[in-house]
C-alpha cells in the first residue's frame, strides 16, 4: 500500500536547529543569548510515540501546556487505527471487505476524510486516486512482502481503480463501492488529515506554538518562541542524501509542509529502482523527472493530496497547477532526480537553496 501513514516514512522535512540539535536556525551561538518571547519557552514541552508506522513527535512552547501532548497523542492514535488498511477492524478496512455487497456506515472522522479524497480525485481526473489500492496492495512497496507483479496480475488490478464507483449516501453517512474488486487506499492524505486534527487538539488546548511532526508531514503553530513576528526556519530534505540533510530553508508561520519523494520506501528488481508513487493509468510508479514536490499551504491534508497530484503532472505542468488553480498562499518546491530545484513565482524571494548543496536553481524556462 502506498501509505503515508503506516511505513516507515521517517523525517522527510526536518525543523532546522533550534537550540543544539532542536534550533530553529544554524546561528546556535545567537540562540543561546535570544529570550523566548512572553508565554514561551525556549525549550519546548516534548513528546515523540511511534504510531501511524513512524515516529510522531509533538513540540508545545507555550509555558503551562504541557497537559495539551496527550490528547493530541490519543487523536492521532485513535485516527491512526479506523484508517488503517494494513490491519482488520478500521473503518476503511470494512468499507474494502464489503465493496460490491453493501455500504457501511463511517464516523464523522472518516466520512470527512472520504469526501476530500473522492474530491481530489475527481478534480485532478485520478492524477491523486482514492481507489489506487488495488494497485499498491499488488506491489506491496514498504512491506517484507513487496515484490514486483505480473503484467497480467496489473491488467487485472487496473480494472478495479476507478474512484467513480465510490459511492456516498450524505443522510446515512455511508460508504459504499460498487466493484467488490475495489480497495481504498488512504495513504497519500491520511497523515495530512491526522495532522491538522492534531494542531486543532493543539489549539483547542491553548496551544499558539507549536511544532506536529507526522513523520514528514511537518505543521508549524503560531509564530516561533522568538516571538510573535518571527517564523519559523523550515529545512527542506535532500532527497538524494540521508535524513537530516537539507537542500535549502524557507521561512514559514502557521503553515504545514509536506514533501513527497521517490528515495524513501522502493523495490529493487534486476537492477531497476521501483518507488513507491503510483501511477493509476500504467499500474507503475510515475517514469518523470521528479525526486521530490514540497507543498507549503494551510492545511496538511492538501499538502498530501497536492504532492501527488504535482508527481502526476510533472514538473511543468504541476508548477502551473499549483499556481493556478490553488489557494494563493500554497507554494511548492519541485526537485529533479538531475539536482535541479524550481519552486512557484511566490517564494522565489524566500526559498534559500543552501550554499553547501549540489543543487541548483533552475530556469522555468528551458522547461519542455
Amino acid at each position: 500500500m502506498r501509505y503515508k501513514l503506516k511505513t516507515l516514512l521517517f523525517i522527510v522535512i526536518t525543523i532546522v536547529a533550534m537550540t543544539g540539535c532542536d534550533a530553529e536556525t544554524n546561528d546556535t551561538n545567537s540562540d543561546s543569548q535570544t529570550e523566548p518571547a512572553k508565554g514561551l519557552l525556549k525549550e519546548p514541552y516534548s513528546d515523540e510515540q511511534y504510531l501511524l508506522g513512524t515516529y510522531v513527535r509533538i513540540r508545545v512552547y507555550d509555558e503551562n501546556k504541557e497537559d495539551a501532548l496527550e490528547p493530541a497523542f490519543e487523536r492521532i492514535s485513535d485516527l491512526g487505527d479506523r484508517i488503517t488498511i494494513n490491519q482488520k477492524g478500521s473503518e476503511i478496512d470494512e468499507i474494502n471487505a464489503n465493496a460490491g455487497e453493501k455500504p457501511v456506515k463511517v464516523s464523522d472522522d472518516i466520512y470527512h476524510l472520504l469526501k476530500v479524497a473522492y474530491d481530489y480525485s475527481v478534480e485532478s481526473n485520478g492524477g491523486f486516486n482514492m481507489a489506487i489500492g488495488a494497485i499498491t496492495q499488488l506491489w506491496r512497496i514498504g512491506f517484507d512482502d513487496a515484490r514486483k507483479p505480473e503484467q497480467a496480475e496489473i491488467d487485472e488490478a487496473l480494472k478495479h481503480v476507478d474512484y467513480r464507483k465510490v459511492q456516498f449516501n450524505d443522510q446515512n453517512q455511508t460508504v459504499y463501492l460498487e466493484d467488490k474488486g475495489m480497495i481504498i487506499d488512504l495513504g497519500a492524505i491520511a497523515k495530512g488529515y491526522i495532522a491538522d486534527v492534531a494542531v486543532k487538539v493543539l489549539k483547542d488546548q491553548g496551544v499558539t506554538s507549536a511544532i506536529v511532526d507526522l513523520g514528514g508531514n511537518i505543521f508549524v503553530v503560531g509564530h516561533s518562541w522568538r516571538g510573535k513576528n518571527e517564523d519559523w526556519n523550515v529545512g527542506i530534505q535532500d532527497p538524494n542524501s540521508e535524513r537530516g540533510a537539507i537542500l535549502g530553508s524557507i521561512k514559514e508561520a502557521d503553515k504545514t509542509v509536506v514533501t513527497s519523494g521517490i528515495y524513501e520506501r522502493y523495490l529493487n528488481v534486476d537492477g531497476h529502482k521501483y518507488h513507491h508513487i503510483f501511477d493509476s493509468k500504467t499500474g507503475y510508479p510515475y517514469e518523470n523527472d521528479l525526486a521530490s514536490v514540497t507543498v507549503i499551504t494551510a492545511k496538511s491534508i492538501d499538502g498530501d493530496g497536492l504532492t501527488t497530484v504535482a508527481f502526476d503532472k510533472g514538473v511543468k505542468e504541476g508548477l502551473e497547477f499549483i499556481e493556478n488553480e490553488t489557494d494563493p498562499e500554497t507554494q511548492a518546491i519541485f526537485v529533479t532526480k538531475e539536482g535541479v530545484v524550481y519552486v512557484t513565482d511566490g517564494i522565489t524571494d524566500t526559498f534559500k537553496l543552501e550554499e553547501s548543496s549540489d543543487y541548483k536553481m533552475g530556469d522555468r524556462n528551458d522547461l519542455q
